[in-house]
């Protein structure tokens, strides 16, 4: 055991703490995956220290941790940091070592990342300085629900139709979601709407060539966003272990 190197990676983003530890195996062993809060190094602390007792590890074992993320330079005990598009094309290269497209759908904003064969990042573009097609645009919709934004996937899962919201600006969609609401449309039909609207939002940013590999949570819990993406661009679409924590887990390999 005391010849097993054990490295870090901490993915600070705009709604979650994502920390993943890695042996000399590039194995996952420990994880953690919270809500960012107001105590944003309170938060780090804490998410390293629960992935650290996950890997039944003790921290000292640690011998480098890499941080990316929005909040990658407040992570005191990180020995180095490296962008969210890096660490992401780091971790879909490790599991799919082709050329590929990656769609990063996160809290706060939605990158369309493309990498060669050998993993170098060849382009990549960000959403507008809005929330529309993230997760803060379906947090906003399941709120004018009155529904847990986990439920989402489900009631989506139950509808059969393809309308997305008219705007992708959450601001107005939300509005129009308040006209259907009132109008007695079904909430599984709004649902799947919102979900339809983030995936046009994707398409419209790049196209999507060669293999396409999902990251970031909303794809990870929401399966619905995978099927209508795929029958949009008519191909599956990939997804790493854990894709929430492709971040944390690239970073990890940078270490």
């Amino acid at each position: 055991m005391a010849n097993i190197n054990y490295v870090a990676g901490i993915d600070v983003g705009t709604s979650f703490i994502k920390v993943a530890i890695l042996d000399n195996e590039n194995c996952l062993i420990g994880s953690c995956i919270q809500r960012s809060s107001a105590e944003l190094q309170q938060a780090i602390n804490k998410g390293f220290r629960t992935a650290v007792d996950k890997a039944k590890i003790s921290a000292d074992a640690v011998r480098s941790c890499v941080a990316t993320g929005f909040g990658r330079r407040t992570v005191g005990i990180a020995d180095m940091v490296k962008t969210e598009i890096s660490c992401h094309a780091k971790c879909v290269h490790f599991y799919f070592p082709k050329k590929a497209t990656i769609i990063d759908i996160g809290g706060q904003d939605t990158k369309i990342i493309k990498i060669d064969e050998q993993g170098k990042i060849l382009s990549f573009k960000m959403n507008r300085k809005c929330a529309a097609g993230t997760g803060a645009f379906l947090e906003e919709i399941a709120r004018r629900l009155d529904i847990q934004v986990d439920m989402m996937n489900q009631l989506a899962s139950k509808s059969n139709k393809e309308t997305p919201l008219s705007s992708f600006c959450t601001v107005f969609a939300s509005t129009e979601i308040l006209s259907r609401i009132k109008e007695g449309e079904n909430i599984e039909d709004m649902a799947m709407s919102a979900f339809e609207s983030v995936v046009r939002r994707v398409i419209e940013m790049d196209t999507l060539d060669g293999l396409v590999v999902g990251t970031g949570g909303v794809i990870e819990h929401n399966n619905v966003i995978k099927k209508i993406l795929a029958n949009h661009i008519g191909k599956p679409i990939e997804t790493p272990p854990n894709p929430q924590l492709a971040g944390a887990i690239g970073a990890a390999l940078f270490a």
